[in-house]
């Protein structure tokens, strides 16, 4: 049995004020393309469907269309809500909906039944989990101790109660500890929202999503496929793309990647003001891309990105970087900030406000305070 694994689509998303709808269009019907030359049996979106949880009109209907097109090759579909989506709204209609084959998780009730599905090999069940937090899942099950998300997803995943001699498939949608994060996702405080890898102890594959950039998590058996476009600089090197998995008989289990190529691509370029408008299919790369340019001249061009824009309609983002820069300490190394917690980047800003770092009184209370907004506001 086939599958394609999908995630993070976040229609709807504006990235520096650009709406990518149109990317997204057209990326989804990329898709599609690849579902056709591939032939699977059945799609698995492990959420994020939407950039938010009220989305815009032309989002809503972008996913229609979408799903009609997935119900139309008579694909059966199994869809889940992300951090980012409203459960309660994805799902709606979702009973109506799963007698075309288009599976949608409902809000978390701490009941999560699984689909079954057939072949030569026997029964093969996919289980829908949403984004979960752990008030979600203390509600539904008082009696545990539940003080981390970790905890939180075991309680749920021991709570299926998975039958370890069928196949068995997981669509979940949070952050497992050791993937490699970019700018585009949420990040937690001090990594309170970690998941060990352990918890899904059993299953034949686990569907995730949530992380932008496509990984496996200790094997191929726990893998994040990624999101089919670039949605921040910290991923202009990324190589997007689909997942595709086969299973045959209970251990069996081929995963490889099917490549996407974007309407525009984004990316970063550097150098002078003359050299960029001097050469501007910049390194053989369309000019209509979407850019994060840096400039190395000394002094600052008046008007630079309006200029620049004359050239490169779809400039995101422009600094400098020359001995000025350098010396100010403006610009930090973007791969850092990529590594470091919100309560980190908190500490080093106070020190450099305050030329001293912060007591641990003052960490233990941000750290709490931040955990607290974290919790809420998911």
């Amino acid at each position: 049995m086939k599958f394609i694994h999908l995630s993070d689509l976040h229609l709807g998303k504006r990235v520096f004020d650009y709406s990518m709808l149109e990317d997204q269009e057209y990326i989804l019907k990329e898709i599609l393309a690849l579902i056709d030359r591939e032939a699977p049996d059945a799609v698995l979106i492990a959420g994020d469907v939407y950039d938010r949880s009220v989305a815009p009109i032309e989002a809503v209907e972008l996913l229609d269309e979408f799903l009609v097109q997935l119900s139309r090759r008579e694909l059966t579909v199994f869809l889940i809500s992300g951090n980012h989506d409203s459960p309660e709204r994805l799902a709606f209609a979702g009973r109506l909906i799963a007698s075309k084959g288009i599976y949608v998780s409902p809000a978390y009730n701490g009941k999560v039944e699984p689909i079954v599905l057939r072949d030569a090999h026997g029964p093969l069940n996919v289980y829908l989990l949403p984004f979960v937090k752990p008030a979600q899942v203390r509600r539904f099950f008082p009696e545990a101790k539940i003080e981390s998300y970790n905890d939180a997803l075991k309680t749920a995943v021991e709570a299926l109660r998975i039958d370890r001699r069928e196949r068995n498939i997981l669509v979940t949608h949070q952050f497992v500890t050791g993937a490699a994060r970019s700018d585009s996702e949420e990040i937690s405080v001090g990594g309170s929202d970690n998941i060990d890898a352990a918890v899904f102890e059993g299953f034949d594959y686990v569907a995730l999503g949530h992380i932008h950039s496509p990984q496996n998590i200790g094997s191929e058996r726990i893998r994040y496929c990624g999101s089919p476009l670039k949605y921040s600089f910290s991923e202009a090197k990324q190589e997007k793309s689909l997942t595709l998995l086969t299973m045959e008989e209970k251990g069996s289990l081929a995963v490889r990647t099917l490549p996407l190529a974007p309407l525009r691509d984004l990316r970063e370029i550097e150098g002078s003001y003359e050299e960029l408008t001097y050469r501007p299919n910049y390194e053989g790369s369309p000019v209509d891309d979407y850019l994060h340019i840096t400039l190395t001249d000394e002094e600052d061009i008046p008007d630079a990105v309006g200029k620049l824009r004359l050239i490169y309609p779809n400039l995101m983002s422009l600094d400098y970087q020359n001995s000025r820069t350098k010396a100010a300490g403006l610009l930090a190394d973007p791969e850092d900030l990529e590594h470091k917690s919100p309560l980190t980047l908190f500490e080093e800003f106070y020190e450099q406000q305050n030329g001293r770092p912060m007591s641990g009184e003052q960490k233990d209370f941000s750290r709490e305070l931040m955990e607290h907004i974290w919790e809420e506001s998911l």
